[in-house]
């Protein structure tokens, strides 16, 4: 079992980190919350790992949190959310709200992730109340907060729609609601362009 990989960042997007640990290159799966922690972090990055392997596919997520890494397992125990659902609630809400929203029985802060229906939503706080409690969760930065600076629009566009479509959703959506993002908030971030997006697709 692969506890976690530390080494430099060899590529990073909003969905994908790949990680060069002693000259071997490890491509794993992130979420936004991740991408937002260590974009733009110099020298090697820690990233603590979950390995998931079935018949037709070997990933590996990584999560810049043991708090995080432990949510996803346990949203990946409730009856109809996978990997992917998984994901794109921590991409779409960070770790202490998704926590807060489960002790409070919040169904519209969990709803307000894509894939999430009210059955699944009351799923998720039933089974997870109790779950969560060991949890110990570090402060991170409140939603939508920039991690740094960002490239120009086309730059910002291209990202986010790419992370979007990796994330399950059509293109032309997918650019439309980042588009219309932009055009609102025109120094808008990826992340914080991906996560008004994930709201309105």
């Amino acid at each position: 079992m692969i506890e976690y990989i530390r080494g430099s960042i060899a590529e990073l997007t909003p969905t994908q980190a790949v990680l060069d640990a002693n000259g071997v290159g490890y491509g794993l799966n992130i979420t936004l919350n991740t991408y937002t922690a260590i974009q733009g972090l110099q020298g090697d990055v820690k990233l603590f790992v979950l390995e998931s392997i079935r018949e037709d596919a070997y990933q590996l997520w990584g999560f810049a949190t043991r708090a995080e890494r432990e949510l996803f397992m346990l949203l990946t125990t409730v009856s109809g959310v996978g990997g992917a659902s998984a994901r794109v609630i921590l991409s779409s809400i960070t770790p202490g709200e998704l926590c807060d929203a489960i002790r409070r029985g919040d169904e519209r802060m969990l709803k307000s992730a894509k894939g999430v229906g009210g059955k699944t939503a009351q799923r998720i706080i039933v089974e997870l109340k109790d779950k969560i409690m060991g949890i110990g969760l570090e402060t991170g930065a409140p939603a939508g907060q920039t991690a740094g600076p960002v490239g120009v629009n086309k730059e910002v566009t291209d990202e986010a729609v790419a992370a979007l479509v990796m994330l399950g959703f059509s293109p032309a959506p997918s650019q439309k609601a980042v588009l219309g993002i932009l055009r609102a908030e025109p120094d808008a971030s990826v992340e914080r362009v991906i996560k008004l997006a994930l709201k309105m697709l």
